[in-house]
């Protein structure tokens, strides 16, 4: 085991920033081949060693690879997007349903971490007064994977139009667990070097000396050097 105070390499701070800004979410670029159970299990880990409020570990994960059980979420998903489109009228409309949204089928795996609301008990040290901290705990845990997945060469795909509560009776999950993140994973042909909705211009990324406040909302930054960073 390292020693947790030896400082990052040069390398190993390099191997970070490029795995969060490489990372995408991929939905059109899923190969047949299988992961690996050794590469799956480090993902897994890598998701569990998540920080939760309390310590409270709320998340569990379904290793999803029953095409059967895929199609039902397919379906699911199918009539939701439909729905979605509806959001938008003309060349809007045209453009959304051109989008890809999904590699359910594509992509060898699927995996779903859902967040147990029970999980700790009544009183979780630190859940007082924001309840919604077991959801935001396992968002973090997303996160590992999908960093560790892009360091794995390991493509993830979220699918968000889904409605959650068929999808729980789908996966048959117990009244107190919620389907946070429904997962598509597997090896890809290619990582895009940009979000495929930017390149599909459907949004840009916001410039970030716009998104950072001093002090209070809508006040500028005092120290210029970092505005001037964050411009860059």
């Amino acid at each position: 085991m390292t020693d947790p105070n030896r400082p990052f390499s040069d390398d190993e701070r390099r191997g970070l920033y490029r795995a969060i800004h490489e990372r995408r979410d991929v939905r059109s670029q899923f190969l047949p081949d299988p992961v690996p159970t050794d590469v799956l299990a480090r993902l897994l880990r890598a998701a569990h060693h998540a920080p939760s409020v309390g310590f409270m570990q709320p998340w569990d994960f379904l290793v999803i690879d029953s095409v059967e059980v895929r199609a039902r979420v397919l379906a699911i998903f199918d009539a939701e997007n439909d729905k979605a489109a509806h959001n938008y009228q003309g060349d809007r409309q045209h453009t959304y349903r051109s989008l890809k949204l999904q590699g359910i089928l594509e992509s060898p795996l699927n995996l779903c971490i859902t967040c147990d609301r029970s999980r700790g008990g009544a009183h979780v040290l630190g859940r007082n007064s924001i309840v919604e901290t077991d959801l935001f705990s396992t968002c973090l845990a997303v996160q590992n994977l999908w960093l560790a997945a892009r360091a794995e060469g390991i493509g993830v795909g979220w699918v968000s139009i889904l409605d959650q509560h068929q999808l729980a009776k789908t996966l048959d999950l117990p009244e107190n667990v919620y389907p946070l993140a429904y997962l598509c994973l597997g090896y890809v042909s290619e990582f895009l070097d940009q979000p495929e909705l930017q390149a599909k211009g459907w949004r840009s990324r916001l410039p970030l000396n716009g998104l950072v406040h001093g002090n209070l909302w809508g006040q500028a930054l005092e120290d210029e050097s970092l505005l001037a960073e964050l411009k860059q």
